[in-house]
């Protein structure tokens, strides 16, 4: 299954490559050869665009698409980084959430069950781990801060 499965990636990395890679080198290999050939044109034929600047223009359109496709590749590709790095602080923050939300949860039981302070710390730590593995697993606070978040929270629900 696994060899079948890794001819399969072989087989779509080389129509990658086929479909998207080769004509990207081939546009960019067009476009600095037209452009090569456009300044030299253009410093050749000055006298005569001076009368008919559509020829000129008609000339240079290929590159110009060209150059439009390669500037409209590199803005998707900006796209997609900033949407992935977007989408990645959209989950951290639902994972601090989470964090804060067992911890203010756990803390609000350790004082209505009128825990000693390190008893009440030790539940909250206890309960944080078995109920959000995950978020403790992305965020990876260290055990200080952990433990300063958990008494801070023990505060604030004694006060309520």
């Amino acid at each position: 299954m696994s060899l079948i499965f890794i001819l399969a990636l072989a087989l779509c990395a080389f129509a990658f490559i086929l479909l998207i890679g080769w004509p990207l080198v081939a546009a960019l290999a067009r476009l600095a050869a037209s452009t090569i050939s456009a300044s030299i044109l253009a410093a050749l034929a000055v006298p005569a665009a001076a009368s008919t600047g559509s020829d000129l223009l008609t000339a240079l359109t290929p590159s110009l698409l060209d150059l439009a496709g390669v500037i409209l590749t590199a803005l998707i590709g900006l796209a997609t980084v900033r949407f992935q790095r977007w989408t990645g602080i959209q989950i951290e923050a639902r994972h601090r959430e989470a964090l804060h939300s067992a911890i203010m949860t756990a803390a609000r039981v350790a004082v209505a069950r009128k825990l000693a302070p390190d008893a009440a710390t030790q539940f909250v730590s206890s309960y944080v781990r078995n109920s959000v593995p995950d978020a403790l697993q992305q965020l990876a606070p260290p055990a200080d801060t952990l433990d300063v978040l958990v008494r801070s929270r023990l505060a604030q629900a004694a006060e309520f």
